[in-house]
């Protein structure tokens, strides 16, 4: 009970993501757990952390996949989840829409290695998986993004895909990136 996790909010104080707040969120407000290590969103590893709302809204656009980190009052992570429909066939199409999200997390690098990323990634399965009712969960990182993908691996989920160069780092050029999953089963039988 740390940190609390909540939906981005727009400056107007309605929650951004539309179909966030009236459908998952009753279900994730007991989540008041915390932050964050980095994914897809933060492939850098790098220390850049936005400390306010209005610099994430901006980063998300309409904050519609937001959901933001708060501890003592203070923005201390960032964490990503994008619902999206697995692959399938067309026949049964309709049956893999809106099934698996991707998800990506950012912390402030002061509140680093106090277990925050932990507890918030472990609320959002929650969020996902008993509140949204999804069969998958995916996040990628780069290769170099050790402390990542070490925490992905804590948290049972299992690398399923090294790619090679498949995401531009804005410093670092061309990198080589791994991709994590974990199945609603799998989070449920640990």
């Amino acid at each position: 009970m740390r940190s609390w996790l909540r939906p981005l909010m727009s400056s107007t104080g309605r929650c951004a993501p539309s179909g966030w707040c009236s459908a998952a969120w009753p279900t994730a407000t007991w989540h008041r757990s915390s932050p964050i290590g980095r994914s897809r969103t933060s492939r850098s590893g790098s220390a850049e952390f936005a400390t306010d709302v209005e610099s994430l809204a901006e980063r998300f656009g309409n904050g519609g996949m937001a959901v933001i980190v708060e501890h003592e009052g203070r923005l201390i992570g960032d964490l990503m989840v994008k619902v999206q429909d697995a692959y399938a066939q067309r026949e049964v199409a309709e049956g893999a829409k809106g099934t698996e999200a991707e998800i990506g997390w950012v912390v402030d690098p002061a509140h680093h290695g106090q277990g925050f990323a932990t507890e918030a990634i472990e609320a959002l399965f929650r969020i996902c998986f008993d509140g949204l009712g999804l069969r998958r969960v995916i996040a990628i990182c780069f290769t170099a993004n050790e402390p990542s993908w070490r925490l992905m691996e804590r948290l049972g989920m299992r690398r399923e895909a090294h790619h090679v160069k498949d995401s531009l780092h804005r410093e670092h050029g061309w990198q080589d990136g791994y991709v994590y999953a974990l199945l609603a089963e799998e989070w449920r039988a640990r």
